[in-house]
């Protein structure tokens, strides 16, 4: 591996290890750029989660550093404390079968639990 690849995957590393919660995105939390990031940046937006959002658009190296890092083809991609979660489809099955709630309980991230049940019934 070249010096600039082991360089991305240093930072994203030292990132994903730096914060509780952290989304790689197209776009940001405020401004997401494709209908998935904006789907898992709603869903942790909503539930009131304090993340990290990473613009990949940005960064190409990131862009492509974080597919490597992870073995993971698309973006978004979630981290919770240093653990690869996973991207769209992974996300929004998590949140409404309650399995994200316990992932961030059992990882001791603050979130609105009344917010994680009105997804779940909006979508009963």
């Amino acid at each position: 591996m070249t010096d600039a690849l082991e360089d991305v995957k240093a930072r994203i590393d030292e990132t994903v290890k730096a914060h509780d919660v952290v989304l790689f995105m197209k776009g940001n939390k405020t401004m997401p750029q494709c209908g998935f990031s904006s789907r898992v940046a709603g869903v942790l937006n909503y539930m009131g989660v304090d993340y990290t959002d990473i613009n990949v658009l940005a960064d190409a190296d990131v862009r492509q550093g974080i597919k490597d890092y992870s073995d993971w083809p698309t973006i978004p991609q979630l981290y919770v404390k240093g653990e690869f979660v996973g991207g769209c489809d992974i996300i929004t099955e998590m949140a409404l079968s309650a399995e994200l709630d316990t992932l961030f309980d059992d990882n001791g991230v603050t979130y609105d639990k009344d917010a994680a049940d009105k997804i779940r019934e909006a979508n009963a």
